[in-house]
């Protein structure tokens, strides 16, 4: 697939359009399949990079994959390969979550220490001490780690000192299978855990208190395969709902959950934006000129990481000065020097991320940096006056099937060269 996108702005965006299924949901579903022998089937799965990615990651280790029309069957074997490869895990951090579906599963694993988007440090201490503390010990040998459990895992009780997607997700998968019962403190809420949760316990873990801060699990001998249809993706509806208001135009995102995106909405309200939902869709009409917001990202229910550079974007052309201030990832602010060059006026102080509202911005040659960094600088080509000319646009492929076919429908100029 070609490397460069090419938008040719000023276009109101109108219609609707359908999500999939959450990236940040399947790959864990994937990986959770580890966890018994025998074929799974995962529905509403988008076929984008990273699928790809994890099935080459479960093949590895000794699954079979077949995907077709939104349909996922995997095949695990009766003993997987306890190893994850490097030139895998680093082009995509959510391979780290073979760590625990292994543990529990082979008493060892050899993961390399994962990659993924460059937002800065991203440790996964909380990953390794919750596992140290259900029985596994680690070495890193040569940017490998090696855990092993040769008695196995056991129930314990884990207080995270952040509320972490990926250590709640890893201690969650390691302890279905563990001895006696686990209990995840200041666990993380998102859908997307939950989601997690409930295929698991179609496989037959027992679980309670999943999407709260307090999650109980009581360890069973094995699981079985189980067949599961993947939450819709927030962000991918978060997404085309901002192009719509950038574009002044109204948009409709069907097949998704309008609560699972209360704060994104609120703050699209309170930028100008007319919002309306039905039990799974929603509306946008955007303004001309968006009004100024503060924002600041949280884990959920709080504003999600994965929309501010789309918001930023946004508000870039907004009537008067926004804040948006990350708290999550410290390093996400690249994306900021291709938005300057389309004449946004969006400055980095320290974790905030100060947006003098412009007029107009002008398309130009940029990059895309990052998943999200790539589908915010395609919504300011929607509105920039002239041709956006996106490069290194396979980033937006890792997290959106059929982007550009997507907003084309919509009304935009835009096309993959």
């Amino acid at each position: 697939m070609s490397d460069t996108i090419v938008i040719d702005g000023g276009r109101r965006l109108e219609g609707s359009v359908p999500v999939l299924g959450a990236k940040n949901a399947v790959l864990k579903h994937m990986v959770a399949t580890l966890l018994a022998p025998g074929r799974h089937r995962i529905e509403n799965v988008p076929d984008i990079v990273d699928v790809r990615i994890m099935t080459e990651v479960l093949r590895h280790v000794g699954a079979s994959c077949r995907f077709e029309d939104s349909v996922l069957e995997i095949d695990v074997p009766d003993a997987p390969a306890p190893e994850a490869p490097l030139d895998l895990v680093r082009q995509m951090r959510a391979s780290i979550l073979v760590l625990g579906s292994l543990l529990a599963r082979c008493g060892s694993a050899r993961v390399a220490l994962p990659g993924g988007d460059d937002f800065g440090s991203r440790p996964i201490d909380f990953h390794v001490r919750g596992l140290e503390a259900m029985g596994a010990t680690f070495e890193l040998d040569h940017g490998v780690l090696v855990a092993s459990a040769p008695d196995g895992l056991h129930g314990t009780d884990v207080f995270l000192e952040f509320p972490s997607v990926g250590a709640t997700e890893n201690l969650l998968l390691a302890a279905v299978l563990a001895r006696g019962a686990s209990t995840i403190r200041n666990a993380a809420r998102e859908p997307e855990l939950e989601d997690l949760a409930e295929f698991l316990m179609k496989m037959g873990a027992k679980i309670d208190g999943a999407g709260t801060s307090t999650i109980e699990i009581h360890g069973v001998p094995d699981l079985s395969p189980a067949v599961h249809r993947t939450v819709p993706d927030r962000l991918e509806a978060g997404t085309y709902l901002v192009a719509g208001a950038m574009s002044a135009g109204t948009v409709t995102v069907v097949d998704c959950v309008p609560e699972h995106l209360r704060m994104e909405l609120a703050k699209l309200r309170a930028a100008g934006c007319e919002v309306s939902t039905t039990p799974s869709s929603i509306t946008v009409t955007g303004p001309e000129r968006p009004q100024p917001v503060d924002i600041a990202t949280l884990p959920y229910p709080g504003f999600h990481t994965d929309m501010h550079p789309q918001l930023v974007s946004f508000l870039s052309v907004a009537d008067g000065t926004s804040i948006v201030t990350e708290n999550i990832y410290a390093g996400r602010f690249r994306y900021l020097g291709e938005l300057g060059r389309m004449g946004a006026q969006a400055v980095a102080d320290g974790q905030h991320v100060v947006i003098r509202g412009v007029e107009t911005l002008s398309g130009c040659e940029v990059d895309a940096c990052d998943i999200r960094a790539g589908a915010a600088i395609a919504i300011a080509g929607l509105r920039g006056e002239g041709v956006t000319t996106i490069h290194d646009a396979a980033h937006i492929d890792r997290g959106y099937q059929d982007f550009v076919l997507k907003l084309a429908s919509l009304g935009a100029a835009i096309e993959r060269h």
